[in-house]
């Protein structure tokens, strides 16, 4: 006879989250806490607000349970959440969407001698982006929201989505343009 583990089943898995069986709720927090984490800190630069917002989205997860239809993957479904999560975070702390005139100027970081990892790297080249840029940024090219979306998500119109995609992708070439020859450019 072969025992075939309850939690293998993701139907049965959330069927149980939604009863309340917090075995179930745990697995489901174990399996994807890890990417739900980066999509978080992909959004908000500082690690302990990002786990602050990703702990408040899978409160949303499991409050929300019902809601699922098994439509789409578990996964994308969380995903979705924790991307509301974050943008209410970021208008909590009122971001805003730049135009040149309001650009301060920021220092991109220095590559550290030996310790040069490229992915490290490229996210902090996009944590120095100015916030606006960042968001519009990483729904666009990381998550793949189209401009319409992006604008009713960040209640901005298209344009300005358009046009901070634009200033972000132009800002991040420039660098790493002077990163193959020295150190990174100023934001701004």
């Amino acid at each position: 006879m072969k025992v075939i583990s309850f939690y293998s089943n993701e139907k049965l898995l959330i069927k149980r989250a939604k009863g309340g069986n917090r075995t179930a709720q745990q697995v489901i927090y174990d399996r994807f806490a890890p990417k739900m984490l980066s999509v978080c800190r992909q959004y908000i630069k500082d690690i302990q607000f990002a786990e602050d917002v990703m702990v408040n989205g899978f409160v949303k997860v499991f409050k929300g349970l019902d809601t699922f239809e098994h439509r789409g993957s578990f996964e994308g479904w969380i995903r979705k959440i924790m991307v509301r999560e974050c943008i209410s975070y970021l208008r909590k702390r009122q971001f805003v969407v730049y135009d040149n005139e309001m650009l301060d100027t920021r220092a991109m970081p220095t590559q550290t001698e030996g310790s040069f990892m490229e992915v490290e790297y490229l996210q902090t080249m996009i944590d120095a982006l100015p916030e606006g840029y960042r968001m519009v940024f990483v729904l666009y090219a990381i998550e793949g929201y189209k401009h319409h979306e992006i604008a009713k998500m960040l209640e901005i119109s298209e344009g300005t989505s358009k046009s901070q995609l634009f200033k972000a992708r132009k800002l991040l070439q420039e660098n790493l343009k002077f990163k193959k020859t020295s150190s990174p450019k100023k934001m701004g």
